[in-house]
Formats: structure tokens, sequence, C-alpha cells
């Protein structure tokens, strides 16, 4: 089966000659909810970036189901949707007319994209609020009119960077199961995310990646073998101490 992700060697370096991204090799099987972890400027956005077209890399490979996404990268583009952190929208702009706009970049016709808009409004339960500013809403409803957005082309891969920030807990948990049933729907999704128990939750296989490259790298389960979990396996990754790790009281 032909992989949903496969990024080999990848290397991102800035013309100021910041090294972003030193050597990132993963691969995302169909159907997979992978979790992509990592400290702040470890590199994860910058491989996000190069995945999307944002930014191009400077060597390496990436393919989005087998397809080039830099030789090929109008037809691999059209496969991916992307859930950024930064709210990137008019915030004049009504929600039904953000998540529209971005049907027409991708070229969908003007009869299937509201079919799609119509769907995507009612799936993320944005009906009462379709026609209201984006700065008028709230942070969690606000993420769903971005997650909508990213999902109006229908994509086979959709990535999310840190979709659940900002939101408190119902919300967040109103998202997750959202994703739940994205993926379930045959959606495969890569995630980033500050919240280990986010990864925990949602994620099958999860790979840490730090000073640019991928230091860990496997199935869930394999990062509860030790006591401590996913945290300490993500700070002994990162090369932090992980002799802060609370216990739980009694």
């Amino acid at each position: 089966m032909t992989p949903a992700l496969e990024i080999s060697h990848l290397r991102k370096v800035y013309r100021s000659g910041t090294v972003a991204v030193e050597d990132v090799s993963l691969t995302i099987q169909e159907g997979d909810f992978f979790g992509f972890l990592g400290p702040n400027g470890a590199g994860k956005s910058t491989t996000i970036h190069c995945i999307t077209g944002i930014s191009n890399p400077t060597s390496g490979t990436i393919r989005i189901f087998g397809v080039d996404a830099v030789a090929n990268y109008r037809e691999a583009r059209k496969l991916v949707g992307l859930s950024p952190q930064e709210f990137n929208v008019d915030p004049f702009a009504n929600a039904r007319n953000i998540v529209d706009w971005m049907g027409g970049y991708f070229g969908m016709h003007s009869a299937e994209r509201k079919r799609r808009v119509d769907m995507l409004i009612e799936r993320f339960e944005l009906v009462p609020h379709a026609n209201k500013a984006f700065r008028e809403l709230s942070g969690g409803l606000k993420r769903r009119v971005i997650l909508a957005r990213a999902m109006v082309n229908n994509p086979k891969l959709l990535i999310l960077d840190e979709p659940t920030a900002g939101v408190d807990v119902e919300l967040r948990m109103d998202l997750w199961r959202y994703l739940q049933e994205l993926n379930r729907d045959g959606t495969t999704i890569l995630l980033t995310s500050h919240y280990l128990e986010e990864i925990e939750r949602l994620c099958k296989t999860i790979a840490i990646v730090a000073k640019g490259r991928i230091v860990r790298n496997g199935p869930k389960e394999e990062f509860f073998t030790e006591p401590g979990g996913l945290e300490r396996a993500y700070l002994a990754a990162t090369g932090k101490a992980a002799d802060h790790v609370a216990v739980a009281a009694k």
C-alpha cells in the first residue's frame, strides 16, 4: 500500500543560514492518526510548511500518496488539508465565506462547493454562526471554522498544527470527537500538539523531533513501556531532565 506521507532525508536551511530541519525521515501509513511531537523550534512547523508547499525543501523528498510534493505541487496539494495554528483569515469575513473561498482556491465548481460547505457547516455545528464575522466567534468556534476550511477539498491527508490551542476543556473534547470521527471515516491525520494528553488520547503512532531530527518514532504503545509514560519518553528523547515528572496524588 502506498503511504499517505513519505518523507526522506528532508533538510531545510533558510537564507539566514538557520538550519530548521536537519535530516527528517518518516512514513505515515494511510488511515493512521500520527502524532508529531517536539519542543518549540524543533522543526515541526518547517516540516509541515515543506509538506504543504509554503516552503521549499533544501534537499530530500516528500511524497503524498506517492505524488512528489515539490515536482507535482498542485496535484499533491489537492490531497492535503491544513489547519494551521494561527488564524490566517480575514477577521471580518463570515464563517461560510471563509470555508467557501478555500473551495474556490482548489478550483471546485460552485454547485459542488456549496454542497460541501453546507455539509461541513452542519457537521461542525456552525449553522447558527455561519453568517457571523470570524472576529465575533469564540475561540472554539474559530477552531471549528479553520478545521472546516481544511476539510473543504475532502483531503486524504489532514494536517493539524496545534488545533486545540487556546480552547477550554469542553471545546477541546468536542474537537477531539470531530477528529476521531474523521479518522474513522478514513482520513489520515498528522497532528502536532503540546498537549501530551491529546496525543495520547488520539494518536496511533508517535514521532518526536528535536533539533531538526527524528529522535524517536513508533506505535503509541511503545511509549508506555516504562514508568512515566509518554511524558518521560518525550523528555528523555528531547534531552530534558525527567526527574520532575509528577506522581499522581493518592
